[in-house]
């Protein structure tokens, strides 16, 4: 199991979960953590025994965005982060869910700031928790940046445009509430219980069969721009198969019988 000095890595039964862990700077992007982050996204897509991906943060935070300092790769681990950064240019945007899609569904658990970085790698997660205190905010413009980690894309994509734009535009911070208001979150909760919230999820998400949780996430984001057309023929091609797999006839025979389905990726 993988994990760096700024992200660690465990398992909660079939879930893998990811800890963003630098909380003395409200757990801000290091080149420790980017590489740990993609690690664990690999990590997951490899090993079948993982049916899904929670993403946290340690200390009451949940990312505050990029740490320019530490992104320069000072001192000896930040050079050997480095080396990996070399070695693969892309590897920061995979980490931020940019230019990589785990197959696995993603939930994030959000407590206090997800701001900047940590709402453009928010919107990269499939189902997103938040403590009633976490704050949300893209706040690069008021920098004079640019959020390049897709929020100018993805964002209008996940709520009004109106609201995508003000976001955008503004820099000002959102409550949970608010966040939740628009759409950007699913669940807001008591604070210090997202990660609890977000566990019972992902154990449903567990229960249920493998290949087609993989399949539906899927057919979600390929058919997301796609006329209704094409995005319907799209998902027979998708779709079709899984009922010819072992675990959809295990799912009707336990249905059945009345009992908890055994799935075994087949």
């Amino acid at each position: 199991m993988g994990g760096t000095e700024h992200l660690t890595v465990r398992r909660e039964g079939a879930t893998l979960v990811l800890t963003l862990n630098r909380p003395e700077a409200r757990n801000a992007l290091s080149l420790g953590m980017l590489v740990g982050l993609y690690d664990g996204w690999i990590e997951a897509d490899a090993d079948d025994s993982v049916r899904s991906v929670v993403l946290t943060g340690a200390g009451g935070a949940f990312c505050a965005g990029m740490d320019l300092k530490a992104l320069a790769g000072q001192g000896m681990d930040g050079e050997r982060h480095r080396d990996r950064l070399r070695a693969d240019p892309d590897l920061h945007w995979k980490a931020m869910l940019r230019h990589h899609r785990p197959r696995k569904p993603v939930i994030a658990a959000v407590e206090g700031y997800c701001v900047a970085g940590g709402t453009e790698i928010l919107q990269g997660t499939d189902i997103r928790v938040a403590g009633e205190s976490a704050t949300f905010g893209l706040f690069e413009v008021r920098r004079g940046l640019f959020p390049i980690g897709g929020s100018t894309v993805r964002l209008q994509r996940q709520i009004p445009r109106t609201h995508a734009l003000e976001m955008l535009l503004t820099g000002r911070p959102y409550s949970a509430r608010e966040a939740a208001g628009v759409g950007l979150i699913g669940h807001v909760v008591p604070d210090g219980t997202a990660l609890t919230k977000a566990l019972e999820i992902a154990e449903l998400v567990n229960s249920c069969g493998p290949l087609a949780v993989e399949a539906v996430k899927a057919s979600v984001y390929e058919t997301a721009e796609l006329s209704e057309t094409d995005g319907l023929a799209a998902e027979l091609k998708r779709g079709w198969p899984v009922f010819d797999t072992a675990d959809a006839k295990e799912g009707a025979r336990a249905f059945a019988e009345k009992r908890p389905p055994v799935y075994r990726r087949a």
